[in-house]
């Protein structure tokens, strides 16, 4: 997959961090990709404190068996969200022809 990236939207970006997160360290968000194409792609991105901020949550309110598992499709973890860190992901994902392992393309019909 040899495509140009025409756009990162990160929609954390756009609506601010999750409730109770914080923005880049402690969030999860939508990742939408646009190629040169108009082909796009959608992945999640959770940075590694909040996996452990929903883990808690979980156990609290009994969700996911009580924090024993959590799971989600086209999921990344990640250090930080931000465009520079997301970019170089992507860019990495593609450069190793993993990157439609990881997101997955969105049909519009």
């Amino acid at each position: 997959m040899k495509k140009e990236i025409k756009k990162i939207w990160i929609e954390s970006e756009i609506k601010g961090p999750i409730i109770g997160g914080t923005l880049e360290t402690n969030d999860n968000s939508d990742v939408i990709i646009t190629f040169s194409d108009d082909t796009q792609f959608v992945a999640t991105f959770f940075t590694y404190e909040n996996i452990e901020m929903l883990r808690k949550k979980n156990k609290n309110t009994g969700e996911c068996l009580n924090g024993k598992y959590f799971w989600a499709s086209n999921m990344l973890l990640v250090d930080k969200i931000n465009i520079k860190e997301v970019e170089e992901i992507v860019n990495h994902l593609i450069t190793e022809n993993e990157f439609e392992n990881t997101f997955e393309k969105i049909i519009i019909n």
